[in-house]
């Protein structure tokens, strides 16, 4: 082999290696394919994304999602192998979607579903991003797969994304308006430090944001999620599942100060309870409730329910806000799409006089171009995820 031909493929080894496209990422805009299988949503998504970690700037392609509710509500939760099965079968019939709705379907031919796309032409993206975690193992895998055959067919580089770091971002993801999910741009200049809370259903994490590579954990749940709970409180209240929208729906007719249901360590300001949450005691409150008062009114238990959990979302979220001196309270994860957590939390970051961002609707269930975001911040920090399911990955 000559000189002439190492160098060459040393060239090409570098244009594939991290550190290039970190460089190139920086200076041009990347073309990134993400796909989502962390629970029961199927996601993929087509994204431009550039700016590097000073200025980083998303624009989304396409965004497909396929849901899975229909298939697990009879069950009253999410199936780990029935939506194992609905992945594999919607990857495939998602990308081709995704090819005949973008550009990218002039540039390669998706024959029989399958995730190589064909072999007559190159996928022409500069890289793949795939949700490795936390999530449900067996959903994580079909993603992580079907992204590693897709990269092996196309010769393009694949990296692993944290399913909560693409909730934690998807507030830069432009809205229907194409701009960032705040209606002050001068907010832009000012973001940190800021407190970040994630909510949804498996998580509820509070963190402090220095930028957007570096953060601490203040607290977490120590039990169930704030989701989980509205779940499960649904579930008590004959509603069906999902049950945060429709305790949300009905909350709207109900007195919320009609029952005092404990607001669980919200006044807690020891160094262990703080920050942290917990709603098991909520929730079973709530159950007592129930089971001593035969006519209860529905809409008062929601709504005295979810001011309860509000509270304690809000208060936390403030007081970290306060103490750490924060710029901004940053909210997302599926519970952010509650339109009373998202108002109160706006309402009470105004009257601190702190900024306040939140993704679009469209952003704050699992989605595929938060992945896209996240895989692409952790190209710019450096930060590798293997290839692997890890259903307790953490941010």
């Amino acid at each position: 082999m000559s000189l002439h031909t190492d160098a060459i493929i040393s060239y090409l080894r570098f244009l594939t290696s991290p550190a290039c496209c970190r460089i190139i990422g920086i200076l041009h805009p990347m073309l990134i394919l993400a796909i989502e299988t962390s629970c029961d949503e199927t996601g993929i998504s087509l994204l431009q994304a550039g700016g590097g970690l000073s200025k980083p700037k998303f624009k989304v392609i396409e965004n497909l999602v396929s849901s899975q509710i229909k298939i697990h509500a009879p069950f009253g939760g999410v199936v780990p192998n029935l939506a194992k099965r609905e992945h594999l079968k919607n990857l495939p019939i998602l990308f081709n979607k995704l090819l005949k709705a973008s550009s990218l379907g002039s540039k390669v031919s998706a024959e029989g579903g399958s995730a190589s796309g064909g072999k007559s032409r190159k996928l022409k993206v500069d890289l793949i991003a795939v949700t490795v975690g936390p999530g449900l193992e067996p959903a994580l895998w079909t993603g992580i797969e079907f992204a590693k055959e897709l990269g092996k067919a196309h010769g393009i580089p694949v990296i692993g994304a944290n399913h909560l770091e693409g909730h934690l971002y998807s507030f830069l993801l432009p809205g229907k308006q194409k701009t960032v999910a705040t209606s002050d741009k001068r907010q832009w200049t000012r973001i940190f430090p800021a407190i970040a809370l994630i909510v949804s259903g498996g998580h509820t994490i509070l963190l402090n944001m220095k930028s957007f590579s570096s953060w601490k954990r203040l607290g977490e749940t120590r039990d169930d999620a704030a989701g989980e709970a509205f779940d499960k409180v649904a579930r008590l209240l004959g509603l069906p599942y999902p049950g945060g929208p429709y305790i949300e729906k009905i909350a709207l007719h109900g007195n919320p100060h009609a029952i005092a249901f404990p607001r669980p360590m919200m006044r807690d300001s020891s160094p262990s309870g703080k920050y942290n949450f917990s709603f098991s005691g909520l929730k079973t409150s709530v159950l007592y409730y129930l089971k001593n008062n035969l006519a209860f009114n529905k809409t008062d238990v929601a709504a005295s329910f979810q001011e309860a959990a509000l509270d304690v979302l809000v208060s936390k979220t403030m007081r970290a806000a306060r103490e750490y001196e924060a710029n901004s309270v940053l909210l997302s994860g599926g519970v952010a799409a509650n339109k009373t957590l998202r108002k109160r939390m706006k309402d009470e970051s105004g009257k601190l006089g702190l900024n306040f961002f939140v993704p679009d609707f469209t952003y704050n269930l699992d989605n595929a171009a938060m992945i896209g975001a996240a895989g692409y911040f952790a190209l710019m920090r450096k930060k590798k995820y293997i290839l692997s399911a890890r259903g307790d990955l953490e941010i």
